[in-house]
């Protein structure tokens, strides 16, 4: 996960790099971070529903090596 500031849209970006097309905004990074945990959970969700493999998370990775 990344965050950074955004001139374009003045707030903070969360992005998910794993989960491709997940990310959030918020007016600081810490509502960026908590708005992101939401947005997380909706993507497993519609990607569960639609079938598509959902990847393991880095501490599930380190977890299996």
């Amino acid at each position: 996960m990344q965050t950074y500031w955004s001139e374009e849209d003045h707030s903070f970006i969360a992005i998910v790099h794993e989960l491709p097309g997940c990310m959030a905004d918020g007016q600081t990074q810490h509502e960026a971070l908590a708005n992101i945990q939401e947005i997380i959970k909706e993507w497993i969700e519609v990607a569960s529903e639609e079938k598509r493999e959902i990847p393991k998370s880095g501490e599930e990775r380190k977890a299996v090596a």
